[in-house]
């Protein structure tokens, strides 16, 4: 048998450990590859949905990003200007589903926004500026439109009627309701695109026990009373207004929901007392003001008070798709769980400029679905337990300019569920101390720190935050880090702490009426809207 050479025997070794290796090299340097290509975006569609009368959704589906680098800038103008205007920009949001929910909700990969406070009725050009280090930029225009106001026309046909001409109203009419007691009533007659069925009274003396517009299209309420709920499922393009409601339960638009629906200026009041023991989820305290689910719905300057929950979404299974909805200017009070539940909102739902005053909790959504959901410039004052709840794995919240002043922590977030993806940026939280060893609804209001976050994801921005603490030394916690003095490191690295004069809730059992905090928000995170915005019905 012929020997092989030493060096060719120390090579075929080589040979054989160099393939072993390769073998092994090669799947990881195409999930390298891979990864890399993955890192640059690929867009794709754009889409407004649901268009709401002063505010634009805007979402644009990628894929790739998996860094999630990608940003893109916002400029709007009407159709027809030539200076455009810049807006926030878009969040970027992975694609995800939720956790321990029934049923399990998915949401898309993509970047989303809004822009906000439009014309009604009008159109608009939108830029849009994608910009990914990785690849991928580009720059697009589109054009969408606000809804009008859900208004009668001017020319439309005015009778006057009574309960028996309730069903007899023809498309594009306003029926102007004699006064008396119509008991409960269900309206069977459908208006149609410009062409409204109205009823109006104009005394507030048309009286009914209960209405149900279930599954009507185009029926506008407007001025009557109603000792009862009125009933708004499968409901669209309806709007109830100038309307007094004294009831368990005010509005309701259980599944399919409503849908582009215009609930505003409405005086809605429940039966539930504020009172230490029956506050929180598991209190004694049944009833909802507004309660509903769909897309598409505009809340706005509405009195809503005295109710488990003033304003809510639905949730699991009650919850049909809830996006674009505009919570805006309400005046809230007396809200013995949650004065707003933004709960299962999926992306671009606004709750904008609202005036919270002794609630349980402020603001809740548990969870956010991706998100971004818009928690912006909201006042609240005696919030008992916290002014915005992100349980159950909450994606997508961004929570700015909003002014919080309650006994305990001024921002405290308590899950034990990480919330992510959120971004809580110029507001001003004042807490401090609470009556010792009290507790409502079996939960404490927190030690008077200015802020206690301890489960976030690795997503979130809490930064340029103003907080003061009142009675006490200020103290804050993020994460593990307690800290007593700001800005920070990791977070608020542009926070700050101020001093102030101030009303307080020392006592969050007592119902206080709503003070005056402009030049409270003037001092500290932003000046104040100018004009003044107006809470609750014009």
């Amino acid at each position: 048998m012929r020997c092989m050479p030493f060096y060719s025997v120390c090579s075929l070794v080589r040979c054989r450990r160099t393939t072993k290796i390769m073998n092994k090299l090669f799947p990881l340097l195409f999930i390298a590859a891979s990864t890399g290509a993955a890192d640059s975006t690929t867009p794709g569609e754009i889409t407004t949905p649901y268009p709401t009368i002063t505010n634009l959704a805007v979402e644009w589906r990628i894929e790739g990003d998996d860094n999630l680098n990608a940003t893109c800038g916002v400029r709007y103008r009407k159709i027809g200007d030539t200076a455009w205007r810049e807006e926030m920009p878009l969040r970027r949001v992975p694609a995800g589903s939720s956790r321990k929910t029934s049923p399990i909700m998915t949401w898309t990969n993509r970047l989303s926004g809004s822009v906000f406070d439009l014309e009604p009725g009008t159109a608009y050009e939108i830029e849009l500026t994608l910009h990914d280090l990785d690849g991928g930029g580009e720059t697009r225009i589109i054009q969408a439109s606000t809804r009008p106001e859900a208004l009668a026309k001017d020319d439309a046909v005015v009778r006057n009627g009574s309960k028996s001409d309730l069903n007899g109203v023809k498309p594009g009419e306003v029926l102007l309701l004699a006064d008396g007691d119509y008991g409960a009533v269900t309206f069977n007659r459908d208006g149609e695109p410009g062409k409204p069925i109205v009823y109006r009274s104009t005394s507030g003396k048309a009286v009914f026990s209960e209405i149900s517009l279930t599954n009507r299209k185009w029926v506008y309420l407007e001025g009557v009373t109603v000792n009862g709920p009125v009933r708004l499922n499968g409901t669209e393009h309806c709007a109830v207004r100038r309307c007094t409601i004294r009831s368990q339960f005010g509005i309701k638009a259980y599944r399919p929901g409503m849908m582009n629906a215009c609930i505003e200026d409405n005086l809605i009041t429940g039966i539930r007392d504020w009172k230490p023991e029956i506050m929180g989820a598991g209190g004694d305290n049944d009833g909802e003001g507004i309660q509903f689910t769909g897309s598409g719905n505009v809340i706005r300057h509405n009195r809503v008070h005295g109710f488990r929950d003033c304003i809510s979404h639905m949730e699991d299974e009650g919850a049909a798709p809830q996006q674009c909805n505009d919570i805006l200017n309400n005046d809230i009070g007396n809200g013995l769980d949650d004065g707003i539940e933004a709960d299962f909102a999926l992306h671009n739902c606004r709750v904008m400029r609202n005036r919270l005053t002794n609630c349980f909790v402020g603001i809740s959504s548990q969870p956010g679905l991706g998100g971004p959901n818009y928690f912006l410039r909201n006042v609240m004052f005696n919030v008992v337990y916290c002014a915005f709840k992100l349980n159950r794995f909450s994606e997508g919240d961004v929570i700015l300019h909003n002014t919080v002043v309650k006994a305990g922590d001024g921002l405290g977030i308590y899950t034990s569920e990480p919330f992510d993806h959120a971004r809580i940026e110029h507001n001003l939280f004042i807490g401090g101390k609470a009556p010792a060893g009290v507790s409502f609804g079996g939960y404490s209001p927190g030690r008077g720190r200015a802020i206690d976050v301890q489960q976030l994801g690795d997503h979130c921005v809490i930064d340029h935050n103003t907080y003061a603490v009142v009675g006490q030394p200020f103290e804050g916690k993020i994460r593990s880090s307690t800290f007593k003095t700001l800005p920070g490191r990791d977070f608020e690295a542009h926070g700050r702490v101020i001093e102030v004069s101030a009303p307080f809730p020392e006592d969050p059992a007592r119902s206080y009426d709503p003070p005056d905090l402009t030049s409270l928000r003037q001092a500290g995170a932003y000046a104040g809207e100018s004009p003044a915005p107006v809470y609750g019905p014009r």
